[in-house]
């Protein structure tokens, strides 16, 4: 089975724990730039806070990386 991750600052994605979300909490480009390119294969859905997905970029749309969803 998949798992699901929340990835982002502490604040935009802890309450995901509640409902069984692996939570990645990060604050810096480097570290979750680390963590995007080192997700395993069992993450089939990415949940990124907004501004998550602003210092990721354009790796976003790199081939090899699970489907992500961006929070409003």
């Amino acid at each position: 089975m998949s798992r699901i991750v929340a990835l982002g600052e502490a604040e935009g994605v802890k309450a995901f724990a509640m409902v069984g979300v692996d939570v990645v909490a990060v604050s810096d480009a480097a570290a979750l730039s680390r963590i995007w390119a080192g997700l395993r294969d069992d993450v089939g859905l990415v949940i990124l806070t907004r501004s998550a997905a602003q210092m990721l970029g354009g790796s976003l749309h790199e081939a090899g990386h699970p489907l992500w969803a961006v929070m409003p």
